[in-house]
């Protein structure tokens, strides 16, 4: 069982940070760090960059010249996983921060953090995962983001939540915790933190969310982006649940099954057309009213979001959740046959759904 007892302040904090190509946002990012309330913090940065080669090197190698606490390690691999755990062997301090560059912090972040895993000694901390989009599109899926109806109810999401948690955004840990745990699963190319925080949880270490660590998430702004990153999920969520034979929570077995259900239904009603029965009253009725319950909880899901972050988004709001639960539902279908194959994990690496993108 992992124990993280309550120690004195520390006197180093390492900032891990994966990247590539990220040139449109990696200047903001880095003057956002410039901008953490550090008090008498003493920290460094370590950003992974997966050998970008759209100008973001050039970037990082720019402000590390000028600022001594930045440093860059290669990731060779080009997978999140890898350059988390390349960030944290390269770590000196007593306590590691992720942070990621398409977020936005509160200035007082950094420090919030270290202040929450010392008073509640949890092995991990961080704070809800709250969107903020751009644009009409960005928008709507930051809104559909905070709705219970397109995560089922994590807690994670929900904004005020304070308290225990099965996962949390981004994270904070000490450095002990993560070399005792084992760092992040390099064979996973999405969900590895949620499979080390299932680690954490098994092991008998708590994960807490506090609503004084504030950030803001920025997700994808185009539909296609949206279905790709929540295939992805999807798809690597099955590994997750094969390396530990249980899910972490029930609510992500939904989307598939509700998959598989359509594509069953839509199997037996061709198979009935080609074999020449008939009757295809009854099939279509019950395929129908399940179909027909989902749009209305649906409709009636978009009017609450809607209400709360602005009636302009109603139109589109149906089809954000129906891609949140379809692209999930899918990848997770993906998933089964896919590892169901027992190849090895890293060779999923190559496919076009498993390819990092924003």
């Amino acid at each position: 069982m992992i124990r993280d007892m309550r120690v004195r302040a520390p006197q180093k904090i390492s900032v891990i940070v994966p990247c590539r190509n990220e040139v449109k946002s990696i200047r903001s990012f880095l003057d956002s760090l410039r901008r953490q309330e550090l008090k008498s913090l003493e920290w460094e940065v370590i950003i992974a960059d997966g050998l970008s080669d759209d100008g973001t090197r050039e970037v990082l190698s720019e402000y590390a010249q000028q600022h001594p606490w930045l440093r860059v390690v290669d990731n060779v691999e080009r997978i999140v996983s890898t350059g988390l755990n390349a960030a944290v062997r390269a770590a000196q301090g007593e306590i590691i921060i992720r942070m990621d560059v398409h977020t936005e912090y509160q200035a007082d972040y950094i420090q919030r953090c270290v202040e929450v895993l010392e008073k509640t000694g949890a092995a991990n901390v961080g704070g809800p995962w709250v969107a903020r989009g751009k644009g009409y599109v960005g928008r709507a899926i930051a809104a559909a983001f905070q709705s219970a109806f397109a995560v089922g109810g994590a807690r994670g999401h929900q904004a005020t939540h304070e308290g225990l948690v099965d996962t949390v955004y981004l994270g904070c840990w000490r450095r002990d915790t993560l070399l005792r745990i084992g760092l992040f699963d390099e064979t996973l190319v999405r969900n590895q933190d949620d499979e080390l925080n299932l680690r954490l949880t098994r092991a008998g270490a708590q994960i807490c969310q506090s609503p004084q660590i504030v950030s803001w998430y920025q997700p994808r702004s185009s539909l296609s982006g949206l279905f790709r990153q929540y295939f992805q999920y999807g798809f690597w969520k099955v590994a997750v649940i094969q390396k530990h034979r249980l899910p972490a929570s029930w609510r992500h077995l939904v989307p598939g099954a509700f998959v598989l259900m359509n594509l069953a239904f839509l199997g037996g009603v061709l198979f009935r057309l080609i074999a020449g029965i008939n009757s295809l009253t009854w099939p279509l009725m019950i395929w129908a009213s399940i179909d027909v319950a989902y749009a209305l909880a649906s409709a009636g899901a978009a009017l609450i979001v809607a209400r709360r972050s602005g009636w302009t988004l109603l139109p589109l709001l149906p089809v954000v959740f129906a891609i949140y639960h379809t692209a999930y539902g899918l990848g997770f279908v993906a998933g089964i046959y896919s590892f169901s194959r027992r190849t090895p994990r890293k060779s999923h690496r190559e496919s076009v759904f498993t390819e990092i993108t924003r």
